[in-house]
């Protein structure tokens, strides 16, 4: 379940067709022909020894020692989330979603996460082990217990509010999910809208994730703000921040860095 947190709020506002032509125009001006050796060659980012870790040009999130870097959804104060064995992070049932103080746009973003074990069979549905990621603290990934197999009767909730899906709108391709008690990824690419200068969409979200490797979601258009049991739809804003979501069970999460993506420039003649 899903409702627009307060850190949706945070970079808000119109973008002007100034910006648009700031994003999109200024890379169509400059033109290369089929392999132009004046073609400035792009910029080097050092990958990391060992998969799932962050390359060199990655922003640390949180790497398991503070929550410096992020903020409380409620009066936008210190993260009151709890901190185990300097590795992960655990949600504090009341303390509220949390949300990073850094806004972002165009992403890729890396997120580590896992529900717990011994969740009574009786609980179910949205109740089991929920949680979420959002871009720009309103487009959200859902995070929810949905494993199955021949001797683990699945999650009966909706399609589009299991694990990694985009919440309310899109299911995901396949359920990857794995047990309960085992870390699980999220790598996730993400293209932000874009707005003219009367609010109206020019240019919908887009978003590609891989769950536990597995592509789920492939290039998606986002309909708009997720919300629960509401359409969702959209309204004009700027960059907004990441967000984890406090809905009441003790999601885990740990490893999370982001590397802010420009736009794809079209500069071939």
């Amino acid at each position: 379940m899903t409702c627009r947190s307060k850190a949706a709020k945070v970079g808000g506002g119109l973008l002007l067709v100034a910006l648009l032509a700031g994003i999109a125009g200024s890379a169509v001006k400059q033109k290369y022909s089929v392999h132009d050796k004046t073609r400035p060659h792009p910029p080097v980012a050092t990958p990391a020894a060992q998969f799932g870790q962050p390359p060199s040009d990655a922003i640390i999130l949180f790497n398991g020692k503070d929550l410096s870097q992020w903020r409380s959804d409620r009066g936008n104060g210190e993260a009151k989330w709890k901190i185990v064995d300097n590795d992960y992070v655990v949600v504090t049932p009341k303390a509220g979603s949390i949300h990073t103080q850094k806004v972002f746009g165009n992403c890729q973003l890396h997120v580590e996460w896992r529900t717990p074990e011994g969740v009574p069979a009786k609980v179910t549905d949205q109740n089991r082990s929920n949680s979420g990621v959002f871009l720009m603290g309103r487009y959200e990934i859902q995070v929810l217990d949905s494993y199955t197999d021949d001797n683990y009767k699945t999650n009966s909730t909706y399609a589009d509010g299991q694990a990694a899906a985009i919440y309310g709108s899109h299911p995901p391709m396949v359920n990857a999910t794995r047990k309960p008690g085992e870390w699980q990824t999220y790598d996730i690419a993400f293209l932000r809208p874009l707005f003219d200068e009367k609010g109206n969409v020019v240019r919908k979200a887009r978003i590609t994730v891989f769950h536990n490797g597995v592509c789920v979601q492939n290039n998606v258009e986002i309909e708009g703000t997720t919300t629960h049991k509401i359409k969702a739809k959209y309204t004009p804003h700027g960059e907004g921040p990441i967000g984890l979501q406090d809905h009441g069970n003790p999601i885990a999460f740990r490893n999370i860095w982001i590397r802010e993506l420009p736009e794809q420039p079209y500069l071939i003649e």
